[in-house]
């Protein structure tokens, strides 16, 4: 039996688990690591199915937005 761990599921339970701590116990580079982590599990999570998902419903809400704000 091969146990095999999908490093962007490791990420994103590592951010929750970071996430979950309070605010006030956090130092800069503490946050500095958080974003780091974050913008790591971004790179890896874009080409999936998933972050194309993800992609085309931030893209048409923000099209949305722009669409309402225009007279």
């Amino acid at each position: 039996m091969v146990l095999t761990i999908n490093v962007a599921v490791l990420l994103a339970v590592i951010i929750i688990l970071r996430l979950r701590r309070r605010t006030q116990a956090r130092s800069r580079a503490d946050e500095k690591m958080t974003v780091l982590i974050v913008l790591v599990f971004g790179v890896l999570i874009a080409p999936t199915a998933f972050g194309q998902w993800i992609l085309d419903v931030v893209g048409s809400a923000a099209q949305g937005i722009t669409e309402s704000g225009t007279p």
